[in-house]
């Protein structure tokens, strides 16, 4: 038997290049491996678009050609969205009496995310507890690991402490833990350098970008404001094409050498935005080529949902199904 992969994405608009090294990278690497299930997370997008649904309904299929751009294959890897498992929002129900007020205010991913949306004191409920949602997406599927970013290790924390009440509380096993499985590289920052980046904060390289958004996006990369001749010293740190040549860049010897030569004056930020948009370049084509020829197919990439979505609720209804005897409300 195979151990089992759940990860997915919410569709507030489409994926960036911080979503590929964070976890798309590793759930592509592991699908042959495992038993995957890829979330398309609509009714959790919505805890924050609940007054544009139609934003939410767009981009589901906009995230399904991005996981198609970048080599999941639905053959292996089990597509699925969510509100159309209503399973999962009874077993969210459930599991929120094991969580209190004061625990999910101390989630950091939660706080981070009231803090960018600058919620403040109009926090939707469902939006305070989504981390109660996303535990019973993992524990539906029983799932050994989930690939995801760095932020959101917290969320797999609180998952495990869900599934480790539930089973003292109600004296079953039926919930195992789960291991986050985070991309070598954490978060990437974004363009802008200020910040992670993130679609919300318009500092995002998307990987469906055509080539002449790329090259628009790498030209206005953060350098270092104080590097105003080719002659003069640069600063390397917080200099945002170096962050990227660090973790795109194959050969890693001479991108310490354009460091040392940058600090020591002599290397101009074009050379240096070049060497990075070909690479970029080299990495993106094959996606946004793949990403085109599945759209011209669209009722085959609903199909992949329809069908996926439908394999989903049967593993669901099955953990709910084992919840309810565990809790003795079978009647």
């Amino acid at each position: 038997m195979k151990k089992t992969i759940l990860t997915g994405d919410r569709p507030t608009g489409p994926l960036h290049l911080g979503h590929y090294v964070g976890s798309l990278q590793n759930r592509v690497k592991l699908q042959n491996d495992y038993k995957q299930y890829v979330l398309i997370a609509d009714a959790q997008a919505l805890t924050d678009y609940y007054e544009n649904p139609d934003h939410v309904r767009k981009n589901v299929e906009q995230v399904a050609l991005d996981y198609l751009a970048v080599g999941l294959d639905p053959k292996v890897s089990t597509f699925f969205i969510q509100s159309q498992v209503p399973e999962l929002f009874e077993l969210t129900f459930y599991f929120m009496n094991l969580v209190t007020v004061a625990r999910l205010e101390r989630n950091p991913t939660l706080k981070d995310e009231i803090r960018q949306k600058n919620m403040k004191d109009s926090i939707p409920a469902g939006f305070f507890t989504y981390p109660v949602s996303q535990a019973a997406d993992i524990l539906a599927f029983n799932a050994d690991l989930v690939p995801v970013g760095e932020d959101q290790n917290p969320m797999i924390e609180q998952t495990n402490e869900i599934a480790r009440r539930f089973n003292h509380l109600y004296k079953t096993d039926l919930f195992k833990e789960v291991k986050a499985m985070v991309g070598e590289t954490g978060r990437l920052t974004g363009i802008d350098g200020k910040a992670k980046m993130s679609k919300s904060l318009g500092n995002a390289i998307y990987l469906g970008d055509s080539a002449a958004d790329l090259k628009k996006k790498v030209n206005a990369m953060y350098t270092d404001p104080n590097h105003l001749k080719v002659e003069d010293p640069g600063t390397v740190e917080g200099h945002v094409v170096f962050t990227f040549l660090d973790v795109f860049d194959p050969n890693k010897e001479e991108v310490e050498a354009l460091k040392a030569h940058y600090r020591r004056g002599g290397l101009g930020d074009g050379v240096l935005k070049k060497r990075l948009l070909e690479i970029l370049e080299g990495t993106l084509a094959p996606m946004r080529t793949r990403r085109e020829e599945y759209s011209k197919d669209m009722a085959y990439v609903r199909e992949i949902l329809r069908s996926g979505t439908e394999e989903a609720r049967q593993v669901a209804a099955k953990t709910l199904s084992d919840v309810k005897k565990a809790m003795g409300i079978v009647y």
